[in-house]
């Protein structure tokens, strides 16, 4: 009789946490399907959730350790000596070059949770600052902002919400079960507004669609806020009590006019006001996001802050409808900060991004293949890498290939071969989602969530590997843990609570209510602190920003015209927009699943028609971009007039054959996060 279990668990395909059903059958996941007891996704999955079952059971899944031979060629190895070869040379690399000559590279094809966090105590543990992840071209940009204006991530109260508003963000692609969250919401009367460059799936559903020019985000935000104190409509009572900033606000919105705004964006005056009056119907039940999609600009930090101050001058703050602050669980440390800063040993782009490292204690992905190969301001030579793909997914692929083929000893741990991988020295083979024991937790719902070890391929965790290299470092002290259900078990100790009662509720364990308006329980107690922020109030300006001197920065997030706008480059007339997602696939991940595959083979450079007229170009036509520091091959795809701005075109990355990150250039960059302008490269496009 065939061993057949049913378990329910979360999904990794993407980061979006979704509950499913897995189906086991003899050791091997047979079927996929959506959690109706979920707290949030509610029993939907999406095409990459169940596409997992033929993921997870492609033949070509590394089972065994490689190691590159003296050929070039990649051979099988016992892990236990791969263990001790890659541990031999991380400490040979620290005895010739120094402690921080290595470091540790977080992806997000294995997960971003603990797995982060022990990636970051891995690191600490043998002696170098260095870590580095997938987030400093994804999520640390907005981390920042919302930290330096909220102290926190907060939530977008979609189903409760009046007025609901998408800058830069496709929720049906990019964050599914928002779309539960947004439709409950409409259900109960609110509408939908969408800032976009793009007519995306969710503008398409939308009461209201904005069509901006890409980077401008922050002028029309400007231009808002003038309206809104301009007829009055601020929440006077939060603003006074809970904020800092509000007179500087005042003064600096006084620039944006909605003639000037208009002249900026791209959006009419009339419209802008209907965005006003939209907001005025609503407050306070505003609920709005800023996307990663305005991460990639040169002004990406302060945009954000901008369009944040929004949601806190109409008072959403922590109101129901609005945005909510989350709450903790009371988990001790996993990171070694406290105990070994390590701070001397010049983490990599400290220097250069202090906000970056102080707020996200992370190193700079760009700024590491620069100093990889001008061994400046001292040598780089090892790097452990989890399940990233930065020759494909980092901006400037050309760079990134050298940077990494100069490295001494390159360690890639994957699920597959990818080009990175290719370029790996050993490759060692990673657990699924669905061979490990880990928890999730969302502070907005005060819920726990957590994964079992349903399948057993005897392949090492994230957990047991640096844990395995920290003993034969002499760092084994820092990994006490057994295996990843002792170390959960430490984790969730401080809760009263253990893995046991975490499984009683793998749709989600709720660990208490999270109310709304805290900062109102704390005025009435006396509390002087309401968030957690320097100043402990919402920040309009931030005293603690303007004091690390970055250059053309102050407290207040002034609006700074995009790169292409401010130096535009006559030899490349066009703007290249790079990032959009797909929902059959998570970045550079996912084409190796046939059906996926065959539904969506290649890339594609959308264009407004009138732009393809001017090239004389025709849907389907081959085409060369070319940027100052590349080119690649792609074919044309010509969009309706209203899908997408004119002088602006989109292509996707993550695909190998028409690899975009051959033009994005990496020298242009946000001054506060480092953020490369992935959303606004200069080019020029010819027909073949």
């Amino acid at each position: 009789m065939p061993d057949r279990k049913s378990v329910n668990t979360t999904c990794r395909m993407c980061g979006t946490l979704c509950g499913i059903t897995a189906h086991i059958e003899n050791n091997r996941v047979v079927d996929i399907e959506g959690n109706p007891e979920h707290l949030f996704s509610k029993g939907r999955t999406c095409i990459k959730g169940s596409s997992a079952v033929t993921w997870l059971n492609r033949p070509d899944r590394i089972f065994k350790p490689l190691k590159r031979n003296m050929a070039g060629e990649f051979e099988e190895i016992e892990l236990e000596r791969a263990m001790d070869e890659i541990a031999a040379k991380l400490i040979e690399i620290q005895k010739k070059y120094g402690d921080n000559a290595i470091g540790i590279w977080k992806g997000e094809g294995i997960d971003f949770a603990q797995q982060e966090n022990l990636a970051r105590r891995f690191a600490h543990a043998v002696g170098t600052p260095n870590y580095f992840s997938n987030d400093t071209q994804c999520y640390a940009s907005r981390h920042i902002a919302f930290h330096l204006v909220y102290g926190c991530w907060p939530l977008a109260d979609y189903a409760n919400a009046d007025l609901i508003i998408n800058w830069g963000t496709n929720a049906p692609i990019s964050h599914s079960h928002w779309m539960q969250a947004i439709n409950e919401g409409r259900e109960k009367g609110a509408k939908l507004m969408v800032v976009d460059t793009r007519y995306t799936e969710i503008a398409r559903q939308a009461d209201l669609y904005v069509q901006i020019r890409p980077g401008t985000d922050g002028a029309l935000a400007w231009g808002i806020i003038r309206e809104m104190i301009e007829h009055d409509e601020i929440d006077h009572d939060f603003v006074d009590n809970f904020t800092v900033g509000y007179d500087k606000v005042v003064e600096y919105a006084q620039g944006f006019s909605r003639e000037r705004v208009s002249q900026i964006t791209g959006v009419s005056e009339s419209l802008i006001s209907r965005i006003t009056d939209e907001i005025a119907q609503a407050r306070p039940r505003l609920a709005s996001w800023a996307g990663c999609g305005l991460e990639h600009q040169i002004n990406g930090v302060n945009n954000i802050r901008t369009i944040t101050m929004i949601d806190a001058l109409a008072g959403a703050t922590d109101r129901k409808g609005g945005m909510r602050i989350p709450m903790g669980f009371g988990l001790p440390e996993l990171t070694l900060y406290k105990e070994k800063p390590l701070t001397e040993l010049d983490p990599i782009g400290a220097k250069r991004f202090p906000v970056l490292y102080e707020m996200r204690q992370e190193c700079h992905t760009g700024l590491l293949m620069d100093q990889i190969i001008s061994e400046k301001p001292y040598p780089f030579k090892g790097l452990v890498m989890t399940a990233a793909n930065p020759a494909l997914t980092n901006a400037n692929s050309a760079k990134v290939r050298k940077a990494l083929s100069k490295l001494e000893l390159l360690v890639v741990k994957d699920l597959f071969i990818t080009e990175t991988a290719l370029l790996a020295d050993y490759v060692i083979p990673a657990a699924s989602y669905l061979e490990r024991e880990e928890m999730f937790f969302n502070g907005a719902l005060r819920a726990a969530f957590i994964t079992g070890k349903y399948l057993d391929y005897g392949l090492q965790t994230e957990y047991e590997f640096v844990k395995g290299l920290a003993e034969r470092m002499g760092a084994g002290e820092y990994f006490p843990w057994k295996d990843d259900h002792e170390l959960n078990e430490w984790l969730l100790k401080p809760t009263g609570y253990t893995t046991a009662d975490l499984h009683t509720a793998p749709g989600g364990f709720i660990f208490g209510e999270n109310p709304c308006e805290k900062h109102l329980n704390k005025l009435t107690t006396g509390e002087k602190r309401f968030f957690d922020t320097p100043t402990g109030k919402i920040e309009f300006y931030s005293a603690h920003l303007e004091a690390k001197n970055i250059p053309g920065i102050d407290g207040l997030p002034q609006y700074h015209p995009p790169h292409y706008l401010a130096e535009p480059d006559p030899d490349y007339p066009i703007l290249l927009s790079t990032g959009a997602r797909k929902q059959k696939f998570f970045h550079g991940r996912y084409r190796n699943i046939p059906q996926l595959y065959k539904a969506e083979p290649h890339g594609h450079l959308e264009m407004h028609p009138e732009d393809a007229k001017t090239l004389g170009l025709k849907d389907g036509d081959r085409v060369r971009v070319t940027s100052r520091i590349g080119s690649f091959e792609t074919l044309a795809q010509v969009m309706h007039e209203k899908e997408i701005v004119r002088g602006t075109m989109q292509h996707t990355h993550g695909f190998a054959d028409e690899n975009v990150n051959e033009v994005t250039y990496d020298d242009v960059s946000d001054p506060i996060s480092g953020f490369p302008v992935l959303k606004s490269i200069q080019v020029r496009v010819e027909k073949l």
